[in-house]
C-alpha cells in the first residue's frame, strides 16, 4: 500500500511561519471513489499567499483550517483513475496541497501538456502567477500602450510576466528588486528599460529618474516603504495594482499603510486590488495568448526549483527572505 505524506497545518503562525506550524502526517492513500482520481504530486506551487492563507479570518479564500493539509497548487501524474475525463499517465495541474498523493474529484484539476512546456512552467508563467499578471495589468490595471508601468518583486513570479506584458505592449517598464543580479537578469534578459535595486538604492529618487513624467500603472507586489515611494511619484489617472504585500506577511503587529494616500485624490489615481479567481473563467483564453507569446520568443519564464517535500516549511520561507529567482517551485517527486 503506498503511503501520503501530508504536512498539516497544526498552528496559526505569529510573525514568520516555522516548522512547528505544521505537522506531517504519513497515512495510506485512499482509493478513487467514482469521478475520482489518484494524483501523484510531482511539484508544488511555493506562493506567498500561503502565508495569508494561514490566517484566520475573512479573506478572499477560506483559511487553511487546524488539521488541514496545507493548502497548494500542483502539478502532478494521474496514477489510478474512476474518472471518464482522465486516465493512468495523464499530467494535471490543481490545488492538490502539501502531500505526495492526492484523490480529487475530476472537477479540482485540468489536462496539461508536458511536450508543449515543461512541467513547473504550468505553476508559472502558464499558472496562478501568470493568470495575475495578465488580468492584473490588462483588466485591473487598465494598460494602455506606451504608458510607464512600474512592477515590484520584479524578478519574481507575477513580477516577471507583469513586465514583460508591458513591453509586449509598447510600454516603458521599470522594475523593483532586490540584489545586482536581479536588477541584471530584469534588464538583460526580460528586456525591462530600468530596474531599481532596492537594497542598494532610494527607491523614491530611483523612481524620479526614471519616470520623469510619472507612473502611469504601478503593479504592486510587496506594499510597505515601496508603496509609498511608488505613491509619491504617480502620473495623472495612474492606476495602482494591489497584487500582494509580501514585505507585510510576516508583521507581528499591524500592516503597515501608505500614509501618502492623498496623492491618489491629487492624481485623480486609482488603486484596486485585484484576485485571480475573479478571472477563472477566462484562463484559457490568457493561456493561449501568452502561450502564443513565449512560442514566439517575447516571453520568457523562470522557475526557481528547489526539491525535498520535507522541506517545505524550510524552503516557503525563502520567499519572505527574497531568496528566489524566479517563480519558487518545490520538487516533489520524479514522474
Amino acid at each position: 500500500m503506498t503511503t501520503n505524506r501530508q504536512f498539516k497545518l497544526a498552528a496559526r503562525p505569529v510573525g514568520m511561519p516555522k516548522r512547528t506550524d505544521w505537522t506531517v502526517v504519513d497515512e495510506p492513500v485512499a482509493e478513487p471513489k467514482e469521478g475520482e482520481v489518484v494524483v501523484k504530486v510531482l511539484y508544488l506551487s511555493l506562493d506567498p499567499a500561503m502565508r495569508g492563507w494561514m490566517n484566520e479570518g475573512k479573506s478572499y479564500i477560506r483559511p487553511v483550517e487546524i488539521g488541514e493539509v496545507m493548502r497548494a497548487d500542483s502539478v502532478g501524474i494521474v496514477t489510478a483513475s474512476k474518472s471518464a475525463r482522465f486516465k493512468t499517465g495523464d499530467h494535471v495541474v490543481g490545488t492538490l496541497n502539501v502531500q505526495q498523493h492526492a484523490v480529487v474529484p475530476e472537477k479540482a484539476i485540468t489536462r496539461v501538456d508536458p511536450r508543449l512546456a515543461p512541467l513547473p512552467v504550468y505553476l508559472s508563467t502558464l499558472g496562478m502567477p501568470g493568470m495575475t499578471a495578465y488580468f492584473g495589468l490588462l483588466e485591473t490595471g487598465k494598460l494602455k500602450d506606451g504608458e510607464t508601468v512600474v512592477v515590484s518583486g520584479a524578478a519574481g513570479a507575477v513580477g516577471q510576466v507583469v513586465g514583460q506584458i508591458a513591453k509586449i505592449k509598447g510600454c516603458t517598464v521599470v522594475g523593483i528588486a532586490g540584489g545586482a543580479d536581479k536588477c541584471k537578469y530584469v534588464k538583460e534578459e526580460l528586456g525591462f528599460d530600468a530596474c531599481i535595486d532596492y537594497k542598494a538604492e532610494d527607491v523614491k529618487k530611483a523612481l524620479r529618474t526614471h519616470c520623469p513624467k510619472g507612473i502611469d500603472v504601478y503593479f504592486d507586489n510587496v506594499g510597505g516603504d515601496i508603496l509609498e515611494a511608488a505613491l509619491a511619484n504617480l502620473a495623472r489617472h495612474a492606476r495602482i495594482v494591489v497584487c500582494g504585500a509580501i514585505s507585510q506577511y510576516n508583521n507581528a503587529g499591524p500592516m503597515k499603510g501608505p500614509a501618502n494616500y492623498l496623492s491618489l485624490l491629487v492624481n485623480r489615481a486609482r488603486m484596486e486590488g485585484m484576485v485571480v479567481f475573479d478571472f477563472a473563467d477566462r484562463y484559457a483564453e490568457a493561456a493561449k495568448e501568452m502561450g502564443g507569446w513565449m512560442a514566439q520568443g517575447k516571453l520568457k519564464s523562470r522557475e526557481d526549483i528547489v526539491e525535498g517535500l520535507d522541506d517545505f516549511p524550510e524552503k516557503l520561507l525563502m520567499l519572505f527572505r527574497g531568496e528566489n529567482f524566479g517563480k519558487l517551485v518545490l520538487k516533489v517527486a520524479d514522474a
